[in-house]
């Protein structure tokens, strides 16, 4: 009873706060929408310029599928109080990843985000670890493709996202009103290569959807 409640004000939460802010506030434009998952389990992988880029994502699922859907974020910022913990877990569905990793919990650290996807859910990740900027993708961090080793024939959907650094800039709360384009890559699963060549294969999947982003905007 309390988990319906709860998927019913997050439902509620993304049907009027959210996806009227995102989609009148801002506009969202995507390209290849039919390589966007439908159902779990799988993972989304995203370049990440913005805080906004969670919200953007989420927003391209309808209301029903919204609390199956679970942005993986850090634990040291988002669940560092025992509000914020409450508002992005009860209300966004995310799951904390420490981006402190060592010997001794690398088999741990991501427990909570192996459950989404024992559960057929889906699994939101941005492996450049921190917010970049549009201009320069950073380095993929492993964490996704050692999760991807563990579930070889769960899906992984590449996505590059242009504007939220517009909309939102990093280091400041000033919001400026900006279309996001969405660029959504076909699907792949983990090639038993390594955790760091797997990871660099999806970020060049990923700076090619943002080459040719750029190539449209010169045309």
């Amino acid at each position: 009873m309390v988990k319906k409640i709860e998927y019913l004000f997050r439902k509620l939460f993304f049907a009027f706060i959210i996806k009227p802010f995102i989609y009148i506030d801002m506009g969202v434009n995507v390209e290849n929408y039919e390589n966007f998952p439908k159902k779990g389990p799988a993972i989304i992988v995203s370049n990440h310029n913005s805080h906004i880029d969670t919200l953007i994502l989420m927003s391209l699922f309808h209301n029903y599928e919204i609390p199956y859907i679970h942005p993986a974020a850090a634990l040291d910022y988002f669940f560092n109080t025992k509000f914020k913990s409450f508002v992005f877990r009860k209300l966004i569905g995310m799951v904390p990843i420490s981006r402190k990793v060592n010997k001794d919990n690398i088999d741990s650290i991501f427990d909570e985000a192996n459950k989404i996807l024992d559960n057929n859910e889906i699994l939101i990740i941005f492996p450049e670890g921190t917010r970049g900027s549009n201009c320069e993708l950073q380095q993929f961090k492993t964490g996704f493709a050692r999760i991807a080793q563990k579930y070889p024939s769960v899906p992984i959907i590449p996505v590059y996202i242009d504007g939220p650094d517009k909309i939102l800039p990093k280091g400041t709360l000033l919001w400026i009103p900006f279309i996001a384009n969405v660029y959504v890559g076909e699907a792949l699963y983990y090639d038993n290569t390594s955790a760091k060549d797997f990871a660099a294969k999806v970020r060049n999947i990923v700076w090619n959807l943002q080459q040719a982003h750029k190539n449209r905007e010169e045309l």
